[in-house]
């Protein structure tokens, strides 16, 4: 399996907070980008973990930092040149529990999972490269034509499914991990964090 780690954000409500991008804020002593790459590298020793960014500073032992070609939209962050079979995309500025990386790594799926709460996705566990990019393309090109609102992981979602696009709708392939995971978009998040 391939793990890619999408941290190739602006961090635009993230303003650089005490002079760092949300992805290297320590929770516990260490970064978001390290804690992800040592959970995986526990939990799959085999796989390939691949951190996406521009950032010199996103270099991590048993982890490679790729620069992708395009970054213009929010969906580009699914780094269309490195969808295949068998990849797994989590986002760089969020906090994973040990048993949401476990639940992620074990979970099956013969096309794609989504892994989330009712407020974000968290992951995508892609079995079916074509399918998946598919959808991305799709998303891509209606947000284009001006017939989506956004253009980010909720869409693709919401066109794998056959949901409708727009509010967030929980259906079927989005296995909820509930409050193993934790988001850092802006200092009020993080602050929020830090006072637990």
């Amino acid at each position: 399996m391939r793990y890619i780690i999408m941290a190739d954000g602006k961090g635009t409500r993230w303003q650089n907070y005490q002079d760092r991008p949300k992805h290297l804020i320590e929770i516990g002593g260490e970064s978001l980008l390290g804690r992800t790459v040592r959970l995986l590298r526990e939990g799959d020793p085999a796989g390939e973990i691949i951190i996406t960014s521009h950032d010199e500073r996103y270099e991590f032992p048993g982890a490679r930092r790729y620069e992708p070609l395009h970054n213009h939209l929010e969906i580009d962050r699914f780094t269309e040149e490195l969808i295949d079979d068998n990849v797994c995309f989590l986002y760089g500025d969020t906090f994973y529990s040990d048993h949401a990386i476990n639940t992620i790594l074990s979970t099956q799926t013969d096309d794609m999972m989504f892994f989330g709460n009712g407020r974000a996705i968290v992951a995508v566990k892609v079995t079916d490269g074509d399918l998946f990019h598919y959808h991305v393309d799709r998303v891509r090109q209606l947000f284009l034509e001006g017939k989506i609102e956004k253009c980010i992981g909720w869409q693709v979602y919401q066109s794998f499914t056959g949901l409708p696009f727009g509010e967030k709708q929980i259906g079927e392939k989005f296995l909820m991990l509930g409050d193993d995971t934790e988001d850092f978009n802006s200092p009020e998040d993080y602050n929020r964090r830090t006072k637990k």
